[in-house]
């Protein structure tokens, strides 16, 4: 599980226009549709086949708590990828992204500052730099910690040094412990 992954995937099913698909059966038949066969969603999701074709023929109705988790994950991935694509490319573009956390924040600076770290909330709007830095670090498969690296780069920038007009000798933000994370394009 990926937080900032998770976040930024839940940040642009915001954008979609149509509600995914609930029960099994709908969600079964969604991702039959688009692997174009039965076989390789049984790979995916890891059961037999069979267990496939009878949801598909809506002859088992309700999923193992976790193969219920696999599949609403799966359909979810593949939903309405034009939408994804759009609200992706305006974040980065124009729009920027909204990042809302509560964690653990202190940088290094030099002798004689305050650099503790601490516990702190903040919702600060990142530039479109840095949601595309975030978007596309996801989709070359970056891990969660490349991507806290990047949100502490833009955290940085943002919020701690102002676009420049402050803190300029600050060296290296550190963006730990995190409680709480939220994105909002």
């Amino acid at each position: 599980m990926s937080l900032i992954g998770d976040g930024l995937d839940a940040a642009v099913q915001k954008a979609f226009t149509r509600p995914a698909p609930k029960n099994a059966g709908a969600q079964m038949r969604y991702l039959v549709k688009q692997l174009k066969g039965t076989k390789a969603v049984a790979q995916m999701l890891r059961v037999s086949q069979r267990t496939v074709e009878r949801y598909v023929k809506d002859q088992i109705k309700k999923p193992r708590p976790e193969l219920a988790a696999r599949l609403e994950r799966e359909v979810k991935k593949r939903w309405q990828p034009q939408i994804r694509a759009k609200a992706k490319a305006k974040a980065a573009s124009t729009g920027g992204i909204v990042i809302d956390t509560r964690a653990r924040m202190g940088y290094t600076a030099p002798i004689g500052s305050t650099d503790q770290d601490r516990i702190r909330h903040l919702t600060v709007a990142l530039p479109p730099v840095y949601a595309a830095r975030l978007f596309d670090a996801q989709e070359a498969g970056a891990t969660d910690q490349q991507l806290q690296e990047i949100a502490a780069e833009a955290l940085k920038e943002v919020y701690f040094q102002d676009g420049g007009r402050r803190a300029g000798s600050l060296e290296e933000v550190r963006f730990t412990d995190i409680e709480h994370l939220e994105f909002d394009l």
